[in-house]
């Protein structure tokens, strides 16, 4: 086994928790003692300049962030090891989610110790055979299993780094037994787990949607395929709290759906339904950076209105769909175009709604960016600010890393001060539990997402 000697000094992170060596904080690589290049995808030991024992690494010496560590021993990694990380990872998601019927991310990456690998899974029933079956609107997850019997599964699987990529066989083998094999026992230890959370049967389709940016700079190609069962054409529908959402993971962004935000949709409906008892009528309610109306949907009363925005014509197709699930396709009007030009179309026009929800995308990729990314963060939270009614809810999200909680509230402070309006914090959330927080590693908390009344 080869092993890494940093350069003194540069442990003091990994101590207390973060998994990653970058390339110049690598003194030299043995082996038996002697000098040695890196392959990528292979494991090495990692180890302070004083010889101290870090962890075992997934490895890349062409990437920016040389190594990966996935466990503090000298354990190896082989189909028995994957199948113990997603079993824990499964179980941990057990304590706050109900499996079999709610969608969930399975795995997090680093923050489940498995570096690079993302698994999301999706619960519900194919869009087509709710059409040809369930006529009556709005449809609820009691009405289509009563049509089409219990929920089936699809996983969504992303492999981000070259030490997952080249043992993709073995991980999709390793995640098809733990996720429906009963009472599974390990091998190694004969420690016996709960049944799988899938019923025999149930799982249709692993699908790899391995196109996310990292990967290009991990030099690996972009993929997207079936890697085992099938996905129906024109998505699934999937239930988050009540209401329905088409998921079509080939044609989506990410793995096909943001389901980091579920509880932040959730809770942006109990404000919008708070806040029209409050009024007395019927909300009218702005979504920017939509996507398929994830939060809009859910803020939309049954008396109000809703705009989305979004820059991606698919998306908002999907959306008008989802508002078909829910029977409120007549209420809700879409705007397709850039989030910048359109907030300026709708101050210029003195537009006002009862609540207005931002939730683009991560402007800051990399601190390198960062600067660019407060301008323009601050720029559409301007003019969101300025189309809420007094007295009304603004929701602002940043799913960029490098925008931490400090600089996310001040640049939103200052946006309120440019636009001559005074903000009253009513909540502050972060991703959803099924994408923990790793002590130590910053870059496993990154979304943001706080409300306030507008004064």
């Amino acid at each position: 086994m080869k092993r890494i000697i940093l350069r003194p000094g540069e442990e003091e992170r990994i101590l207390l928790g973060h998994p990653w060596v970058y390339g110049n904080e690598i003194d030299r690589v043995l082996e038996n003692k002697e000098p040695a290049q890196l392959v990528p995808g292979e494991c090495a030991d990692v180890e302070s300049s004083r010889k101290k024992y870090l962890g075992r690494a997934l490895v890349n010496p062409n990437s920016k962030i040389t190594a990966r560590l996935y466990s503090p021993s000298k354990e190896g990694i082989d189909k028995g090891f994957f199948k113990r990380r997603i079993r824990e990872a499964v179980l941990r998601r057990s304590f706050f989610r109900n499996l079999s019927n709610e969608s969930t991310r399975l795995v997090f990456a680093e923050a489940d110790f498995l570096p690079g690998l993302i698994i999301d899974s999706f619960t519900g029933w194919p869009l087509a055979e709710i059409e040809a079956t369930v006529t009556q609107r709005p449809i609820t997850f009691e009405l289509v299993q009563a049509a089409l019997g219990p929920p089936r599964f699809w996983l969504s699987v992303q492999f981000l780094i070259w030490g997952m990529d080249c043992r993709r066989e073995i991980i999709i083998e390793a995640l098809r037994e733990v996720v429906t094999i009963v009472n599974a026992a390990d091998t190694e230890n004969d420690e016996v787990y709960p049944a799988a959370f899938i019923p025999d049967g149930a799982l249709c389709g692993i699908f790899d949607k391995s196109t996310a940016h990292v990967r290009e700079l991990e030099g690996l190609p972009l993929r997207e395929e079936a890697v085992w069962g099938t996905f129906p054409e024109g998505g699934i529908v999937i239930f988050e709290g009540d209401l329905p959402f088409i998921v079509d993971t080939p044609q989506g962004q990410k793995t096909g759906f943001f389901l980091d935000q579920r509880d932040n949709h959730l809770l942006a409906g109990r404000y919008a339904a708070m806040l029209q008892e409050e009024a007395g009528i019927g909300l009218h309610i702005l979504d920017a950076c939509s996507y398929t109306g994830g939060f809009g949907l859910h803020a939309l009363c049954q008396a109000g209105k809703l705009t989305l925005l979004d820059i991606s014509a698919a998306a908002l197709e999907t959306a008008r769909k989802n508002a078909a699930l829910t029977d409120t396709e007549d209420r809700v009007t879409v705007i397709e175009g850039n989030v910048f030009d359109e907030l300026r179309n709708l101050v210029w026009h003195k537009e006002q709604f009862d609540m207005v929800i931002l939730d683009p995308p991560a402007f800051a990729k990399s601190r390198n960016s960062l600067e660019e990314a407060l301008r323009g963060y601050k720029e559409i939270n301007l003019r969101a600010i300025k189309l809420v009614r007094p007295g009304g809810i603004f929701v602002s999200c940043s799913c960029s890393q490098a925008v931490d909680e400090i600089l996310f509230k001040r640049m939103i402070a200052e946006a309120a001060a440019d636009a001559e309006r005074r903000l009253i914090q009513i909540d502050f959330r972060f991703q959803a539990q099924d994408h923990p927080i790793l002590a130590g590693y910053d870059e496993s908390l990154y979304l943001k997402c706080e409300f306030f009344r507008v004064l």
